[in-house]
């Protein structure tokens, strides 16, 4: 069989070469021992075979299957691959069946967390995001967030023979994700909007007798077996409790891709609680407010278009002027703050919004990958004005929010333990 520079003619060649013996060195597994060939093995598949790696070993059967894998991604540009002891070659071209037959082999010898790696590895070293646009492709991916972002990138220009399949995508990272994170969301903002809504002053009928006596318990007077009540604790009465507003203002820059999917699944959650408006706005130079969609987060990403300039300035506008109650508004800016248009007015309008009581949060991403790159000037700043931005996990975005809505001090991650 005669090689050539795909995935799969690598990894078959890595296969023959292994079975036929090729050349005078041992076959991993043969010779020194149990652990000394378990040694050399991992050794050999670390090194990728070149000529200098030392082992002396040549892969077997899925040992040579999976460095043939590894060889299509990581090997060296332009060569051919020889045999199991030769060096890697980078492989996959531009055939969309090819690499669809790739990504099924890497799912076959690899954990998902390291097809994910390797798929986003794919896309960036190797210039394959354009083969996302048909449809075999987009069936044989591992979906996760970092192909949403991919997806949503491509969004203007993918044929309609492929929209579906990759909303299917889009809509099964959507689901894990709602999945993982929705049911703490609602509880936790749910408590936070039950404490800010309790009467501290309550007229005889509307008092919460359990929570009155646990607050006063250290006033418990033995003697008169007895609990002195200091303070009234009363029920927040669905009639007269204050809807707290949520604005959500997304940076939709290619760098934010996955702040992006993670905020649309945090607004279809804000979205679904009655006792919470939420507004939803995503930005570059112009502002789209997507509100009327952020029931159902796929559509939200599909009307988003990632990539472009940025004018913070101008959407912290937008969102101001839609603010009626700024006392129970809570604003909460997602971006790395790299801002193209007027640094003074974006500012200004951040000291104006606090000044008026809103709660504004400033958050450099909202993802698992820690701190991004970001404008730290920017960021001092606004520190300086009393919004610190940092980087938040979606694990703890609830929490921040519940912070937010009770008007308490965040809770700041350590910039340096992020990065």
């Amino acid at each position: 069989m005669t090689t050539s520079g795909t995935a799969v003619d690598g990894m078959a060649a890595g296969q023959e070469a292994a079975a036929a013996g090729v050349g005078q060195a041992p076959v991993c597994g043969a010779v020194g021992g149990v652990s000394g060939a378990e040694r050399l093995r991992r050794w050999r598949m670390v090194l990728g075979g070149a000529g200098a790696d030392g082992t002396g070993c040549v892969l077997q059967g899925r040992d040579a299957a999976m460095d043939g894998a590894l060889a299509a991604l990581y090997g060296q540009d332009g060569g051919r691959r020889g045999d199991g002891g030769g060096g890697r070659t980078a492989g996959l071209g531009a055939s969309a069946p090819h690499v669809a037959r790739w990504l099924g082999d890497i799912r076959t010898y690899f954990p998902a967390s390291v097809v994910q790696v390797m798929q986003r590895d794919a896309i960036d070293r190797l210039g394959l995001a354009t083969l996302l646009l048909e449809p075999e492709m987009l069936e044989a991916v591992e979906a996760d967030v970092h192909l949403v972002g991919t997806l949503l990138s491509l969004n203007k220009v993918m044929p309609e023979t492929t929209k579906e399949t990759a909303r299917a995508v889009v809509r099964k990272v959507v689901e894990q994700l709602e999945k993982r994170l929705a049911t703490r969301a609602r509880a936790t903002l749910a408590g936070a909007l039950d404490r800010s809504a309790r009467i501290s002053r309550p007229r005889h009928r509307d008092i919460d007798w359990d929570r009155t006596i646990r607050a006063n318990l250290k006033n418990y007077l033995p003697e008169y077996r007895t609990v002195v009540p200091e303070r009234l604790v009363g029920h927040g009465r669905a009639a007269q409790s204050v809807k707290k507003e949520v604005v959500l203002c997304i940076d939709q820059s290619g760098s934010m891709a996955a702040s992006v999917v993670h905020a649309s699944v945090f607004g279809a959650v804000l979205a679904s609680m009655r006792a919470i408006d939420t507004r939803l706005v995503v930005f570059d130079t112009a502002v789209v407010d997507l509100t009327d969609r952020i029931e159902d987060p796929v559509d939200v990403l599909f009307g988003t278009q990632l990539g472009g300039g940025t004018d913070i300035n101008r959407a912290l506008a937008y969102c101001q002027s839609r603010i009626t109650r700024p006392a129970e508004t809570v604003v909460v800016l997602i971006s790395d703050l790299y801002e193209g248009g007027i640094r003074d007015g974006m500012l200004k309008r951040v000291a104006a919004m606090k000044a008026s009581g809103v709660q504004f949060v400033s958050l450099l991403a909202l993802s698992d990958e820690g701190a991004p790159a970001y404008d730290r000037e920017h960021a001092a700043a606004l520190a300086a004005l009393g919004a610190p931005a940092f980087a938040c996990t979606p694990d703890l975005f609830p929490d921040v929010m519940a912070a937010a809505i009770e008007k308490r001090p965040l809770a700041i991650p350590d910039m340096a333990e992020q990065r």
